[in-house]
């Protein structure tokens, strides 16, 4: 694809005119068009599912055929110059509706009654049919407009990588359109929630491209060069509110999809649709600034993130053929000009391979959950830093060790593979493999290193030969997304990171060398050298966390609580000592505590051991930060005069110029450089919260992660079966002699707007809170994990508590004053309880041993 710099990059607020914008779709009534009786006469209906445009539309394959040749229809032109600032669209009301049933459940059962069978060729081998969308969804003018009109569904029955190799199209292609964005946003199981806030931010990004208009590359027809993908990664997982929305934006349809093609399983179903339709999480239908190409694909089964990725690059990626590929997840939320922020950076800089934005918690209404919830506002300020501090510094450099796959973009070029099948896809898609059974003899440090599969990604790229690809942080590029407000999730959350992170920085430190074969220049080879050395000392703290962080807490402590003016002087003369012991032993009993708990449990079994440990770990740094201030307060002059000669005190003052610039290295530094980049709000939001769980991030999120280094999981299960639910497309002889695939589709107009009704009916009822319920299996593996560990707890405990009363200073101190002077200094009295003790276990063993000998004696 030939590299353009085409967009001037102008102030969108002087190119956005204010007069009315699209036209407002057709009136919600009855389709006058097409009477019912006639519906099956209908261009794009069962009976007539290959379209003049697309019959033959394969022929793109051969290579006797040039692009110019394929017949593709103009697309009459819509009046989106007409770009309206002021966003969201105003909703429009409904019409009346000829008898349709509100009820989901009753317009999906009517409908799957209703369908009639129908007889369809076989697109080059696969089956592709071109549906009507519901009449409410059609714009006004449209109705010759074939992507606006109809829907067209693909069942794939092949493996990702052999999509283009199969014969299969997409509709961007048939077009012969260019793409300059492809966007991808993968999920799960998400709620409508999710997926209406990050769809609705992706549709204002794509209005922004097109109010452009005085881009060479944007504009009014922006939209055409913009192509949304949706991958959800499970027929069975999916969420039904989530299709239920699908369904009103046009891109999804009950009763066409099938499980099996000519006797062959399908693996994906694929919906396409451009729509011009904006639904928010209440069922809320309005008319959007301009129209989204959008690619619906249903995985048939769970196969997990990285194979959704896979569908996305490598089966779709090759025909759609983008210039810049951006990646989502549903439930992050760009803001309204991310998109085009992060594509600005690849058109201006030809040799950016990748970038990324910055991803922000999502706080709430008014920030209320920083208020409510320590652990999210621990996390808010973690990610903040990273954003001030790690992704500008490493943006300098030219290599990001990881771009979030939550927000992130690729230059499609940087990503393919070589002629041999090496690149930057294959290390991507390696992980998926042997995470899913087929590792091949892969050892646990190379699957825990594809963990982090977007940091291998990101290191492919910049070491990709004679390519000289670098990566980009863009500032201005922002989203915001959920974090985890639990501890068993932030638990299980993390493990994953820091697993896949600490053994991939393992890899880029071993194999630094590859960026000699990069194509870089000499400076930009040196800068990145540097890099990595900087990662490599990194790297060796981040091993060595656990004890620094314990050594710390010891020395700060011990050196302030045993001199004459201890910092704890103000409860009693000399208590500071008594403190100092009490929290050395409660640091080593946590850290205990959690390595027995992270040995054999799952987070979500010891969710209060866990939250007891963080608030224990809180309260010792508090105790650490205290004596750190305290001998602070020791070391500085305490009148003017002392401070004149400041260069001379520093000079002079060890603890002064070891801790006090310390400390301003570290927390002066996230204020200073905070009000530098002008967003200090974290610091008075935050801060708090963050120090008192820092311990916890150490002790308990690092012990965790190393205890289970064996999970090699993403967390959730795959799915390997496939629910045969849908019905399947037979092969039959037709009249003609040619053969062609039989299937059951809804033929009525009146079902299909009924259905469409009765997803805006079931969206506005509020569903109700699903709280997540263990299986019987894992409820009681739980279960007897749990009693496991408190009985571990315990008896350890009790043997632990002997030792630390009986050794500790306070008891020999009472020892000393109540015993000594009269029996001994080598006296112990809990020594002579032990003696005493054992010899009278010895003597009752004996005595019933001579009892039974006696008894014997005597014949009982």
């Amino acid at each position: 694809m030939a590299y353009r710099q085409q967009d001037p990059y102008y102030d969108s607020a002087q190119s956005a005119p204010t007069h009315p914008g699209f036209p407002p779709p057709a009136p919600m009534i009855h389709n006058q068009q097409y009477p019912d009786n006639q519906w099956d006469d209908r261009p794009g209906s069962a009976k007539s599912v290959q379209s003049s445009q697309f019959h033959g539309s394969q022929v793109h394959l051969n290579p006797q055929y040039e692009m110019s040749q394929v017949y593709s229809p103009p697309v009459p032109s819509m009046p989106y110059h007409a770009y309206q600032p002021d966003y969201p669209p105003v909703p429009v009301r409904p019409g009346p509706l000829r008898e349709m049933s509100t009820g989901y459940s009753v317009a999906k059962e009517k409908l799957m009654k209703r369908r009639s069978v129908r007889h369809v060729e076989l697109q080059n081998g696969n089956l592709v049919l071109d549906v009507a969308v519901p009449t409410h969804i059609v714009p006004k003018g449209m109705s010759s407009a074939e992507e606006m009109t109809t829907m067209r569904y693909t069942a794939a029955t092949c493996d990702p990588d052999e999509f283009m190799r199969r014969k299969y199209s997409l509709r961007p292609y048939l077009y012969g359109r260019h793409t300059e964005l492809f966007i991808v946003m993968t999920m799960y199981n998400e709620d409508e929630v999710l997926f209406v806030k990050t769809m609705n931010a992706v549709i204002k990004n794509i209005a922004h491209l097109c109010g452009r208009t005085r881009s060479r590359t944007w504009g009014p027809e922006g939209w055409k060069k913009v192509v949304v993908c949706v991958v959800s990664d499970g027929r069975s997982k999916v969420n039904k509110r989530t299709l239920q929305v699908l369904t009103l934006m046009g891109c999804y349809q009950e009763g066409i999809a099938k499980d099996s093609v000519g006797g062959k399983d399908v693996t994906a179903h694929i919906f396409e649709y451009t729509s011009n339709v904006v639904v928010t999480e209440t069922g809320e239908v309005s008319t959007g600034h301009c129209p989204v190409q959008i690619i619906f694909c249903l995985k048939e089964q769970n196969k997990k993130k990285l194979n959704s990725h896979r569908w996305f690059f490598n089966a779709f990626g090759p025909l759609i053929n983008p210039n810049v590929c951006v990646l989502l997840d549903v439930g992050t939320k760009p803001t309204s000009t991310s998109i085009y922020e992060l594509w600005k950076c690849f058109d201006k800089h030809s040799n950016v391979g990748g970038a990324c934005g910055e991803i922000c918690v999502d706080t709430g209404r008014a920030c209320s959950l920083l208020l409510t919830s320590p652990l999210a506002a621990s996390q808010n300020f973690e990610y903040k830093m990273s954003n001030i501090l790690d992704k500008p510094l490493e943006s300098v450099f030219g290599y990001i060790s990881v771009l979030p796959g939550a927000f992130s973009a690729y230059r499609y070029r940087a990503l393919l593979n070589g002629p041999d099948g090496k690149g930057p896809l294959a290390s991507y898609f390696k992980g998926e493999a042997m995470h899913g059974g087929g590792a091949d003899g892969a050892g646990l440090f190379e699957r825990n290193m594809y963990l982090a599969e977007d940091r291998i990604l990101c290191f492919e790229i910049v070491t990709k030969k004679r390519e000289s690809w670098i990566l980009r942080y863009v500032k201005s590029a922002k989203a915001a997304t959920d974090v985890p407000t639990t501890v068993p999730e932030f638990i299980s959350q993390r493990r994953r990171w820091l697993n896949g992170s600490l053994f991939a920085s393992f890899h880029s430190t071993i194999f630094f060398y590859r960026i000699w074969t990069s194509g870089q220049n000499p400076i930009r080879m040196l800068v990145l050298q540097i890099e990595f050395i900087y990662n490599a000392i990194q790297l060796i703290f981040t091993w060595t966390s656990l004890a620094n962080f314990y050594l710390a807490f010891y020395f700060l402590v011990s050196s302030a609580t045993t001199s004459t003016d201890g910092a704890f002087n103000f409860l009693s003369q000399g208590a500071g000592q008594d403190v100092f012991q009490i929290f050395l032993k409660l640091y080593i009993g946590l850290l205990f505590v959690v390595t027995v708990c992270s040995l054999g449990n799952r987070p979500q079994g010891s969710k209060w051991i866990y939250a007891l440990c963080m608030v224990l770990f809180g309260i010792c740094n508090i105790i650490t930060l205290w004596c750190a201030g305290w001998t602070v307060y020791l070391a500085v002059p305490h009148s003017v005069a002392g401070w004149k000669d400041f260069p001379q005190l520093v000079a002079t003052n060890q603890a002064l110029r070891e801790i006090v610039i310390s400390l301003a290295a570290t927390y002066g530094l996230y204020f200073f450089s905070s009000f530098m980049h002008l967003e200090p709000w974290h610091m008075f939001t935050s801060f708090i919260q963050y120090m008192f769980l820092l311990p916890s991030y150490v002790n308990i999120l690092m012990m965790y992660a190393m205890c289970n280094l064996h999970d090699v999981t993403w967390g959730t299960k795959g799915d390997n079966g496939s629910a045969k639910d849908l019905g399947g497309a037979k092969k039959v002889k037709g009249e003609n002699g040619k053969y062609m695939m039989e299937v059951e589709i809804p033929t009525a107009r009146e079902d299909v707007d009924r259905m469409w009704a009765a997803s805006r009916s079931a969206l506005k009822v509020k569903a109700p809170e699903e709280k997540s319920h263990r299986d019987a299996a894992t409820k009681q593996a739980d279960h007897d994990r749990n009693s496991r560990t408190n009985v571990v707890l315990a008896w350890v405990g009790t043997n632990t508590l002997m030792i630390v009363v009986f050794t500790s200073q306070a008891f020999l101190t009472w020892v000393n004053t109540h015993f000594a002077t009269s029996q001994g200094s080598n006296f112990n009295p809990y020594l002579s309880f032990l003696f005493i003790a054992l010899a009278a276990l010895s003597a009752v063993r004996f005595m019933g041993s001579l009892l039974y000998l006696i008894l014997r004696l005597f014949g009982h």
